[in-house]
């Protein structure tokens, strides 16, 4: 079944501007917190051992030909194979995408971006957001967006000052304070970014990904440190999500019952993390019926409850299917002002239907039987 992307949406910016409490040090803080939109990139059956190896293509340099985003009355685009006179800089290892600069417009500077995983990794092929802004406030507060691009190394023309560039690359964002003089260079950022691949099975059969979905939290369940919001929610089997570099702790959730399990894990920069989380559930339906193998009867409610009376998973499907986590539990239907209910057992990977007979057991005391507790 193909996979449906959930993007995170990222966060919008004021047109052309943005106002940081604090000074230049609160605008820096803020930048560095701005989530990019998230990357989810459905894979191949044998999944990427990196995270470039997963995007849409593969290489160490800018394509030739694209082009950066420039605000208006701010930064240019990048130029690549453009006939714009090139300055060659010394010193640049060959193959970086900026070895050779456009020559830029008379009183401002080239300033080549481009970013890695880590020092010793390729550049980032894709998927990256740029910002750069001025690092000096107008008289309402707001910092000016000076220019943006969406290329994986654009080059842009600034005017001698102070500038804070922000890049991002899926939930992974970095922030830079940089001064421009008169001289071309080239700039490059670390964004410690990774990805995770999440599946997972029962007695090593994995779960069809419409019937299980993620929900990545920063921290550690194992160790007590957890956040109480998700980092991303909703991720699909198989998706690789890219976040920024660390721990995090993943809630697994086997359809629409209590099959809810948690594991810890790392994701490390420029690197797939694949991980395979185990339910120990079952998948069982529901129906109610006056007789052995008779016709499922219309109309009733049913709800599960646990040995101790807690209720489990409630419905009002005549036929509802419920994947339960292995264990005791009490099945209770009510169908025109009676209640019938049936102890049962769950028994990891059995699914199988759970036929309630009228009059086949009295309703248990910790159900309200005003009305009657069946025939």
């Amino acid at each position: 079944m193909p996979h449906s992307l959930r993007p995170r949406a990222a966060t919008v910016l004021p047109p052309a501007r943005i106002r940081a409490a604090g000074g230049l040090a609160g605008l820096v803080l803020l930048l560095s917190t701005l989530p990019g939109t998230a990357q989810i990139i459905p894979t191949t059956p044998a999944p990427a051992a990196t995270i470039g190896q997963a995007m849409p293509f593969v290489g160490t340099t800018a394509p030739a030909g694209t082009a950066g985003r420039a605000s208006p009355g701010g930064a240019a685009p990048n130029v690549g194979g453009s006939k714009l006179p090139q300055t060659a800089l010394p010193g640049v290892p060959l193959g970086d995408p900026h070895t050779i600069l456009p020559q830029p417009p008379p009183g401002k500077a080239a300033i080549g971006m481009s970013a890695r995983f880590g020092q010793k990794d390729p550049l980032v092929p894709s998927g990256l957001v740029w910002r750069v802004f001025a690092d000096q406030p107008e008289a309402s507060g707001a910092y000016p967006l000076v220019a943006e691009a969406t290329d994986p190394a654009p080059v842009f023309f600034l005017s001698p000052g102070g500038y804070v560039v922000h890049v991002s690359y899926g939930l992974a964002s970095v922030a830079r304070r940089i001064a421009v003089g008169g001289e071309s260079r080239r700039e490059q950022i670390i964004i410690p970014a990774g990805g995770v691949q999440l599946h997972a099975d029962v007695l090593d059969k994995p779960i069809p990904s419409q019937k299980v979905s993620f929900d990545i939290f920063e921290g550690s369940f194992l160790q007590g440190r957890t956040s109480s919001r998700p980092f991303f929610r909703g991720a699909n089997a198989g998706d690789l999500v890219v976040l920024p570099a660390g721990d995090y702790y993943v809630v697994s959730t086997y359809g629409d019952g209590n099959a809810v399990i948690q594991a810890d894990l790392t994701v490390s920069p420029g690197k797939v993390t694949d991980a395979t989380l185990h339910h120990r559930a079952a998948e069982l339906s529901f129906r109610l019926a006056s007789s052995a193998g008779g016709a499922p009867m219309q109309d009733v409610q049913w709800s599960v409850l646990s040995p101790g009376g807690d209720a489990v998973k409630e419905s009002a499907n005549a036929q509802p299917v419920f994947m339960l986590t292995e264990g005791q539990y009490t099945a209770v239907a009510r169908q025109d002002g009676k209640t019938y209910s049936k102890d049962f057992s769950v028994e990891a990977g059995v699914n199988a239907p759970l036929e309630v007979l009228v009059g086949e057991q009295a309703a248990p005391p910790s159900v309200n039987t005003d009305e009657g507790s069946g025939d």
